[in-house]
């Protein structure tokens, strides 16, 4: 057994079994997007990376990737509502029980960026993966330079975690947002989130960047931060595709020479961008 493999076996001894997770807390980010603190009923699977997910099982609907939000001692993971499986994730209520797998992919190797300034940039619920690089940056915030936050939305409501980007701010982050239609009484920035890439207070040259979102979005603000003069090989995207297995078993996220379960979804952006214009079957 490789170790990789090692790490994906679960306490039941299969990678296949769920491990069951007891939800004991749901907090409502949006309209359609909730917060779920979960706690394992019994052993727990290892502890994800920044930037792995897991496979979420409502049982008796079905199985999801969903994106690790928080890491740690407190395992949170923030959904939203757009199909059957992911409403009955949103709709789970404190005390009852998922299904966990995993944890499956490749990390942010946030540790690989010490020393360096962060620039971290998400567009929508793709600020979900990157909060634990947040949260782990600035729990050590010696270890880094300067840390910028820009986000991107298409409304002032679909912001997530709003009570906390003052507490970022307060612990030495820039945090910028953006909103592609602002609402009435929104005093922050109009716009794409390229239109930040220049506000972040870093040294291009030292950065490094760590970019989710859709893929438009993900491919001009990357294109935007090397403009600037970061390093292509200092820029990291997550990818998103179909995943079913989390193994690269079933070959549903097959993209080009990658398996995302399993090669991504944190992706160099040198090896993703030739990849990004292949559709989605």
């Amino acid at each position: 057994m490789t170790s990789q493999m090692a790490r994906q076996v679960t306490p039941q001894g299969s990678p296949m079994a769920p491990v069951p997770y007891r939800v004991t807390r749901s907090r409502a980010e949006t309209a359609d997007t909730v917060t779920l603190t979960l706690e394992p009923v019994a052993a727990a699977i290892p502890e994800p990376a920044p930037g792995q997910f897991t496979m979420m099982y409502a049982f008796g609907v079905g199985e999801v990737p969903i994106s690790v939000s928080r890491t740690g001692p407190v395992l949170e993971q923030t959904v939203r509502a757009v199909g059957a499986v992911t409403r009955a994730v949103c709709g789970t209520r404190p005390g009852q029980v998922l299904g966990l797998r995993g944890p499956f992919g490749t990390g942010w190797e946030l540790d690989s960026a010490r020393g360096r300034d962060l620039v971290i940039a998400a567009g929508g619920i793709g600020l979900a993966p990157l909060r634990p690089v947040v949260l782990r940056a600035l729990a050590d915030r010696d270890a880094f330079g300067r840390i910028a936050v820009l986000i991107g939305v298409r409304t002032p409501d679909d912001l997530l975690f709003t009570g906390e980007l003052d507490e970022w701010r307060a612990r030495g982050a820039q945090v910028e947002v953006t909103a592609d239609r602002p609402a009435p009484g929104w005093t922050g920035h109009v716009g794409l989130i390229t239109s930040l890439a220049g506000a972040a207070d870093v040294d291009p040259a030292r950065a490094v960047a760590f970019v989710c979102g859709p893929e438009v979005m993900m491919r001009v603000t990357a294109e935007a931060f090397i403009g600037l003069g970061t390093p292509a090989a200092d820029v990291r995207l997550s990818l998103e595709r179909n995943m079913r297995c989390g193994l690269g078993w079933c070959g549903h996220c097959q993209l080009g020479p990658l398996l995302i379960c399993r090669d991504g979804p944190v992706v160099p952006y040198e090896r993703a961008v030739p990849l990004m214009t292949v559709r989605e079957l």
